[in-house]
């Protein structure tokens, strides 16, 4: 019987798996990087293990280490999470040879089918030859082989783009996964993304946990997830089954495991088995009512599964809630989460407490959001209304972006593919602020510093001025004390306090929840920057400055480019890697490139200089 479980993970997935344990009475171990020594998962655990020497983007990819942490801690069982080493068959055969209980699948399964080219070769698929491409193939997609999460994956639309993409994609696979091994496929525009989560257990039975669709993407990396997947024939769902059944089988699977396909006009292409969690299986628990986390740990004490799967009740949809701004190419950014709430009503997963740093050195989810009712309309509804509600006070997110596709009539009415950003991005990312906004905030700052005399003035003076940046646009308000209260012109303000206004305009009154944090303030959804009523002339850049998006490494930069080079507008320069992504920074204008300011290697904060090109 397993007493203690390290979780070989970190973050959302690391909590996750430390609350089932908790509820069946298992002791946890964590492990962290120097980076994550105060992180969420470090703090929650009964005994937490440095892992010491690596750099903390490489940390939890260290085998080695994290074995020696669960012989050290008194760990009998390691679980592996999602990411990093859990589909790495070496690091299950490392635990399973300390003596260790490995909540996984067996090492050999793992190993045949956590290389999608050996996975698609045991289903009868054949990739891609590099030399055989033609431009008939195109679109195709480079893969790689190991891991998953959209790392190590580009689109080639144009022959000439293929080998950068090759080179681009072995990289990116090589530094997230420890493997640069990738692959060409067809590429499917505009096909569904589903999948099947099956349970395994090493008696002989096998349940097939229904369909997820998992067809919204960015950067194909999935952000909005469902169960079941909607509006699939009954042939084409027992299809799928049947296929993932042949999966299990044909690796003598054990666990939770999930298979995966792209649907497209009526029929399952497979893409992958994934042998570990997925990100999304909440969605699974919500609707047939099962914790699959401990059902894994069951599994791997040796115990059988009833012969017939529980049986499926509503609908559970899932968003992904990341720091990143997705107007700006889906840029991850970083800082401090001051405070993160949800609504009752939904299940919110997350690896961060109020007051977190969000780091550079990992994938920028900062939670999930699940939620279930018993029509899909009603689980749609009640996820974009809890969204629109939560509380987030920290870096840009993607909630706004959730809560407008999750109203989108594309994904309302179930007619969502793979490509729908491709498709509906600018409409999506439009940012509609509420024009108050500016006002409110400072109303409610005049409250938090209140003079002795209230700001009065007995002859009548110049308005009170304020500054406010949101959404790259500056914003001057006024206001005034007078005998009656504070007046803003065109507003009534009904109530202002350091934490709430109420404003009337055109008869309606509007609450404005206000908090602040240094120079941020958050009114209700809307984060602003206070400026100061001087802005200082030093702070500017030249016209065609080139600044740091986030937090990265220089880890290439284009071939021959030098001072002096011309260059087009959204012409690549150079790839910085932050989250273990690498992501293209490109010429701001057309011009000439006068200066350079970073070499291959260099690590550079937000807002650094990079270049500086001359506008022609």
């Amino acid at each position: 019987m397993i007493t203690s479980v390290l979780v070989a993970n970190r973050g959302e997935i690391a909590c996750r798996v430390f609350r089932t344990c908790r509820e069946l009475g298992i002791r946890t171990v964590a492990v962290h990087s120097d980076a994550d020594e105060n992180a969420l998962h470090a703090r929650v655990a009964d005994t937490a293990v440095r892992l010491p020497g690596a750099a903390p983007a490489d940390t939890y990819l260290r085998g080695d280490l994290i074995v020696k942490a669960a012989v050290a801690s008194g760990a009998d069982a390691v679980h592996p999470g999602y990411g990093f080493l859990s589909e790495n068959a070496d690091f299950a055969r490392a635990v399973i040879g300390a003596g260790l209980t490995w909540i996984g699948p067996p090492p050999e399964a793992i190993e045949a089918m956590a290389s999608k080219t050996r996975a698609k070769e045991l289903m009868g698929i054949a990739s891609l030859e590099r030399g055989r491409i033609t431009e008939a193939d195109l679109p195709v997609l480079v893969k790689a082989a190991a891991g998953g999460g959209g790392r190590g994956m580009r689109v080639v639309r144009r022959l000439a783009d293929l080998d950068a993409a090759l080179e681009g994609a072995r990289a990116e696979a090589a530094s997230a996964f420890g493997d640069g091994e990738v692959f060409v496929e067809p590429y499917l525009e505009h096909g569904r993304h589903v999948e099947v989560q099956v349970l395994a257990d090493g008696h002989g039975t096998i349940w097939t946990l229904g369909t997820r669709d998992c067809s919204l993407q960015r950067r194909h990396q999935k952000v909005i997830e469902e169960a079941p997947a909607p509006g699939l024939p009954d042939s084409l769902t027992e299809d799928l089954y049947a296929l993932s059944v042949q999966a299990v089988c044909a690796v003598a699977y054990e666990g939770a495991g999930t298979v995966e396909f792209l649907v497209a006009d009526g029929r399952a292409h497979f893409l992958e088995m994934n042998t570990r969690l997925q990100v999304e299986h909440p969605v699974t628990e919500a609707v047939f009512g099962i914790d699959l986390v401990a059902l894994q740990i069951r599994i791997a004490e040796g115990h059988a599964l009833e012969t017939d799967p529980p049986r499926a009740r509503g609908h559970a949809i899932e968003a992904r809630l990341y720091a990143e701004d997705p107007a700006n190419d889906w840029t991850p950014q970083t800082g401090t989460l001051h405070r993160l709430t949800a609504p009752e009503g939904i299940r919110l997963d997350t690896g961060y407490g109020d007051g977190d740093a969000i780091g550079v050195h990992y994938d920028p989810m900062l939670a999930k959001a699940v939620a279930h009712a018993p029509t899909r309309a009603e689980a749609v509804r009640g996820l974009s209304g809890a969204l629109e509600r939560t509380t987030i006070h920290g870096p840009a997110t993607n909630r706004d972006l959730l809560v407008r596709s999750l109203r989108h009539k594309e994904f309302t009415s179930a007619a969502m593919d793979t490509a729908f950003y491709d498709r509906h991005l600018p409409e999506l990312i439009t940012p509609a602020p509420d024009p108050h906004s500016p006002l409110a905030a400072a109303l409610a700052d005049s409250r938090s510093r209140p003079s002795r005399f209230g700001g009065f003035r007995n002859l009548p003076s110049q308005p009170q001025t304020r500054r406010y940046a949101t959404a790259g646009e500056e914003h001057e308000v006024h206001y005034r004390h007078t005998r009656a209260g504070l007046e803003a012109d065109g507003v009534r303000v009904v109530h202002a306090a350091p934490d709430l206004v109420v404003l009337e305009v055109d008869g309606v009154q509007r609450k404005y929840e206000v908090a602040r944090y240094g120079d941020d303030v958050y009114v209700n959804t809307t984060r602003l920057t206070a400026l100061p009523r001087f802005p200082d002339p030093t702070a500017q850049h030249a016209p065609g400055s080139l600044l740091a998006p986030m937090p990265g490494t220089v880890v290439k930069i284009t071939e021959g480019l030098t001072a002096g080079a011309a260059v087009r507008a959204g012409e690549p320069l150079l790839w910085l890697e932050a989250m273990k992504m690498q992501h293209k920074i490109t010429a701001p204008v057309t011009g000439t490139l006068s200066a350079l300011h970073v070499v291959p290697g260099q690590q550079v904060t937000v807002g650094e200089l990079l270049a500086v090109v001359q506008p022609t």
